[in-house]
């Protein structure tokens, strides 16, 4: 599929590499072979991407390994990174949103070093800063694409007025808005079917942020697909969703494929044309969760799923 107006040419499905820090370095090349078997030549890693190893850029470096492991060639494979959050790893948590061009210059430095490459393909700002400067963002940007080290820029978790605010000072277009979407986080159409409505779900959070990144040729990229957004993880065989795993198990014996399948073949039957983020580093639930770009579901299905998913078509 095109990303965005880019013109790279990548696959559906992308492997984020979040939790790759936890493999050891042969489970990791494995992962990594994995996914290129199947087809996958995206990857999606953050410069935070540590939380097991307890550092930054850790996750970078051990797909940087797996690289060199496998002899995956760099010009056959599309790399994005994320950045602008500082965490704390000693709790978890962010201890400031930071888009100035000194921060996100030394991320990038320590990104493509943990890498092992000299460019990313494309480089996203991870989170909405309140004390963003779209000038200064812009001059980092432009500074990253004319030395060659940035090739795209795009956004993740931001609305269209956000978008708006850089895309004006940016003179590159924005290729992309990564959003948590799947089967049980479905804010971003939810709103869409509520209009004119006094329900909770006529409360529109994310300023229409789909129709808009389709009217702006942006690709949606679905990050965590597979989570429930509760204390429970992910929902694919949780006793907790009975009824929606119901409906997957019904799903998969019609279609002939597994319930992985038919959770990531939801998030890909959107006209949107969204790009999945997989996160999962078991090559078996991995391949299950690619072989859901052959599924064909049905308009039925697709809402059969969505309701069993607890969510209510008004």
């Amino acid at each position: 599929m095109s990303v965005g107006t880019s013109g790279m040419n990548a696959s559906r499905i992308a492997l984020g590499v979040m939790r790759m820090d936890a493999l050891e370095r042969g489970d990791a090349a494995n992962v990594l072979d994995t996914v290129l078997g199947r087809g996958v030549n995206f990857f999606d890693t953050a410069d935070i991407y540590g939380f097991g190893a307890g550092r930054a850029h850790a996750s970078s470096r051990k797909f940087g390994m797996a690289m060199k492991d496998t002899g995956v060639v760099r010009s056959d494979i599309f790399i994005q990174t994320k950045f602008g959050i500082v965490i704390d790893y000693a709790d978890g948590g962010a201890s400031r949103y930071d888009s100035s061009i000194q921060h996100l210059g030394e991320s990038l430095d320590r990104e493509l070093d943990a890498l092992g490459t000299d460019y990313v393909d494309s480089v996203l700002l991870h989170r909405p800063d309140p004390l963003i400067d779209a000038d200064e963002f812009a001059d980092a940007i432009d500074g990253f694409i004319a030395s060659g080290t940035v090739r795209h820029v795009g956004v993740s978790n931001m609305d269209p007025r956000q978008i708006e605010y850089l895309q004006a000072s940016l003179k590159v277009h924005i290729q992309v808005d990564q959003l948590q979407f799947g089967l049980m986080h479905t804010p971003i159409i939810d709103a869409g079917m509520h209009v004119n409505m006094s329900d909770a779900d006529a409360v529109n959070r994310e300023g229409d942020i789909l129709p808009y990144a389709r009217l702006r040729n942006i690709t949606v990229q679905a990050w965590s697909p597979f989570q429930s957004g509760t204390r429970y993880g992910a929902f694919v065989g949780n006793p907790h969703f009975p009824e929606l795993n119901r409906e997957l198990d019904r799903q998969a014996r019609k279609h002939g494929t597994t319930a992985n399948a038919v959770a990531a073949a939801w998030v890909l039957y959107h006209p949107a044309m969204i790009q999945l983020v997989l996160g999962s580093m078991n090559p078996g639930r991995l391949s299950q969760m690619i072989d859901g770009d052959a599924v064909q579901l049905e308009r039925q299905d697709w809402w059969d799923l969505y309701k069993a998913a607890g969510h209510r078509i008004p």
